[in-house]
């Protein structure tokens, strides 16, 4: 594990939503699909979502895409420092759902927005400060508009899903090896 639970946690979260967005689907149509999101995301302490919270979500989602295609901490660090300047912050200790004691950031009650906007921007800053920032990128898929956060050890992924994009990508590299030879 090269971050924490909760940092990889919320990297893990705002990929899913980043990625809700990609190839032109919007996987946030309404506030069912948010509802499902937040329970897909296993937050805690989040009130009903409204039609403003999808708003600040899929406002958030474009300003994550946007910190994910900086091309370095000079560039991301104003990114994620006016995303946090936006939010209250409130950290507290908590052991929920069985696993031990640890920090969340967002006031008890928060908006879904609030609550992504606070997680999703600290454990930014954590990448940033680690001096990680490499590790969030584009899919190198031709085509494929996804990002991905690489946690391995190696720091090698290169695509979103090694099933789909990567396996094209591999197929269509082997298929023009075989024709240039």
């Amino acid at each position: 594990m090269i971050f924490t639970h909760d940092t990889e946690h919320a990297l893990d979260v705002m990929v899913n939503l980043v990625n809700s967005a990609a190839a032109g689907a919007e996987g946030l149509p309404d506030t069912g699909a948010l509802a499902a999101f937040v329970e897909t995301g296993r937050f805690s302490d989040v009130p009903p979502v409204t039609d403003a919270d999808l708003e600040t979500v899929r406002g958030l989602r474009a300003r994550f895409r946007e910190i994910f295609a900086a091309p370095a901490a000079s560039v991301a660090v104003p990114l994620v420092n006016g995303l946090l300047a936006e939010v209250r912050t409130a950290p507290y200790l908590t052991d929920h759902d069985g696993y031990d004691w640890h920090v969340h950031f967002f006031a008890p009650g928060s908006r879904v927005g609030e609550h992504l906007a606070v997680e999703c921007g600290m454990a930014l800053a954590y990448v940033v400060a680690a001096g990680e920032l490499d590790r969030l990128r584009a899919c190198a898929a031709d085509g494929c508009d996804r990002v991905l956060v690489d946690l391995s050890r190696n720091r090698c992924r290169r695509f979103c899903d090694s099933r789909t994009c990567g396996n094209r990508a591999h197929v269509a590299a082997y298929r023009a090896r075989r024709k240039a030879g």
